[in-house]
């Protein structure tokens, strides 16, 4: 397919356009920053005329779109005024999920989050683990944000019943580097409570969005993302006892299994986590 990626020099980003060109696909990047070069078009998300002059096409470089990941958004609350993240974030998803509209493009996929479950879980979370079966939480502007794109998406794909949007909950985004502070969070199991000590591998994020491009159907689905373990040492069940002790276990829990449900990316879009940072901790030489 030929696939627009906004956002593509991010994070999540970068692992996503590599991905999709590894599996073959015309990816062109659509953000403000990134290398120059004939992958990225320096766009405006925040300018409809923009948005919708590039799906249509762009001299020299495309004539439309298959498909689109929209990634592109400020990443995480707190990073700037609340006021400016909502304006951002809310108006780059409509105008995207709008000017794909006008384009004819009917498959989307984008970002959501994890913060919609209910982030930073002060206040208890209904279950464990948690799953997309309860209603949005929002904790912050940005998570608010979240949770109108995804009734913004309800509402357009019920206006075009041939429209396909995936929006994929992604827990923290991490990178092979990252995974050498993970040790540290063991000490206290209270510092990385606020997202059930879930993460997701940048890679494995590529896949899901990936794997939404391919089997995504028409109308609205959103998917929690993480991987398939947590960033702890310790038992999951142990975790859960210590930090939640009132909230109910829904199942028996693995060794070191997520406590933000994946069951049903698995079973809907064939997500099945490649990487821990478990197994990157094992090829590390041994300093002493």
């Amino acid at each position: 397919m030929k696939i627009a990626v906004t956002g593509g020099s991010g994070k999540l980003g970068r692992h996503v356009v590599r991905r999709l060109t590894d599996d073959g696909h015309q990816v062109l990047n659509l953000d403000r920053a990134g290398e120059r070069g004939p992958g990225l078009v320096v766009v405006d998300l925040r300018n409809y005329g923009q948005v919708l002059d590039v799906f249509l096409g762009l001299d020299d470089r495309h004539s439309g779109f298959d498909a689109v990941v929209h990634l592109g958004a400020i990443p995480a609350p707190g990073l700037l005024p609340d006021a400016a993240t909502f304006e951002n974030n809310m108006l780059s998803t409509y105008n995207v999920f709008q000017a794909a509209r006008r384009a004819g493009i009917k498959r989307l996929v984008y970002a959501s989050s994890e913060t919609v479950l209910g982030l930073p879980f002060d206040v208890d979370p209904p279950y464990i683990p948690v799953d997309e079966d309860y209603p949005a939480r929002p904790e912050s502007t940005y998570s608010l944000v979240k949770v109108l794109e995804e009734q913004m998406a309800t509402e357009m794909t019920r206006w075009d019943p041939q429209l396909s949007i995936v929006g994929l909950r992604f827990s923290n985004v991490m990178n092979v580097a990252d995974y050498a502070a993970f040790p540290s969070f063991d000490a206290d199991a209270m510092a990385r409570k606020w997202n059930l000590w879930g993460y997701i591998d940048g890679r494995d994020g590529a896949q899901a969005v990936a794997r939404a491009l391919e089997n995504g159907q028409p109308g609205f689905q959103a998917f929690i993302i993480a991987n398939a373990d947590t960033v702890m040492s310790r038992s999951s069940a142990e975790l859960a006892a210590e930090v939640f002790p009132s909230v109910p276990v829904r199942k028996d829990l693995g060794e070191h299994e997520t406590l933000l449900s994946i069951d049903k990316a698995q079973r809907l879009l064939g997500f099945v986590p490649e990487h821990s940072w478990r197994n990157h901790q094992a090829t590390v030489p041994d300093q002493n």
